[in-house]
């Protein structure tokens, strides 16, 4: 990776998230729930869809055509921007649009419920309890949590009706055997999350 990749990333990391809010999720949940919790910051949560009668971009098939063709329009603009800037510092162009698929299932998934309220949220954590999930925004990461709005639930799910959680696999999958890939990529949360798991699965809800 060349220093200006390296750099960008080292930036991306130390701002996306300021000392503050994850503390904020988790006091807000074990209180709500009385059972310990594990907080995760989630990454881009503008995920593609796989799933008959959406669009990629999780729209409905037949609707919003001419919102989408503008959209396709900006997206061309950007891509083209972004190769220019890329060229310019040695990169190779990637896709710097292209969704990776983070919902998938057959139609009317039951992930659906979760990926449709993603659309709005501003800094998406996953809160999960022995028995409880959920996924919280807390507004953007970047700022003062002192400025920041009160966390907001945006899903919540309890056990039975929960899916099922993996985090070797970074996945929740429901009974109609719908998935939704959780975008927890960066070394601050793996870190974080090694704190309380141990491969396969074991989870050690008080630490380890």
């Amino acid at each position: 990776m060349s220093g200006f990749a390296e750099g960008v990333e080292r930036w991306a990391e130390e701002t996306r998230v300021r000392p503050g809010f994850r503390e904020g999720v988790e006091a807000l949940l074990r209180d709500r729930w009385r059972e310990p919790v594990i907080v995760l910051h989630l990454g881009d949560t503008d995920v593609g869809y796989d799933v008959p009668g959406r669009r990629r971009d999780g729209t409905v098939e037949g609707k919003r055509l001419v919102r989408r063709f503008f959209w396709n329009i900006l997206r061309g603009i950007g891509a083209a921007v972004f190769g220019v800037f890329a060229l310019a510092h040695g990169e190779r162009p990637g896709l710097p649009f292209q969704r990776v698929i983070g919902v998938s299932g057959p139609e009317n998934a039951m992930a659906l419920d979760l990926a449709d309220r993603l659309g709005s949220v501003q800094g998406a954590w996953l809160a999960c309890s022995p028995s409880c999930l959920a996924v919280v925004d807390t507004g953007p990461t970047s700022t003062d949590p002192a400025d920041a709005p009160p966390p907001r639930i945006v899903w919540e799910a309890r056990k039975p009706q929960a899916p099922e959680l993996s985090f070797r696999k970074s996945t929740l999958t429901w009974p109609d055997g719908s998935i939704f890939r959780l975008p927890v990529q960066s070394r601050t949360e793996q870190q974080h999350l090694r704190k309380f798991v141990e491969f396969p699965d074991v989870i050690h809800w008080n630490g380890r």
